[in-house]
């Protein structure tokens, strides 16, 4: 089950380790840190059908569909 509640620990601090992580980079080094970090994130969390909902909830918002 994907969660969409919040459930970061310390989001603010989380937010501004991503912003220094992206510091100094350009913009195509900018896409491949979030293309690693999500392949990352993906195998953390190693469920395909979490995946999938992530990646469905994730599509709708870009296209305006509520998740």
């Amino acid at each position: 089950m994907l969660i969409t509640d919040p459930n970061i620990e310390r989001p603010d601090d989380f937010y501004e380790a991503l912003l220094d992580a992206h510091q100094g980079l350009t913009p195509a080094q900018s896409h491949d840190l979030n293309a690693r970090l999500v392949l990352l994130l993906a195998n953390q969390v190693g469920r395909l059908d979490v995946l999938k909902a992530a990646l469905q909830a994730a599509r709708a918002n870009l296209e305006g569909t509520p998740t």
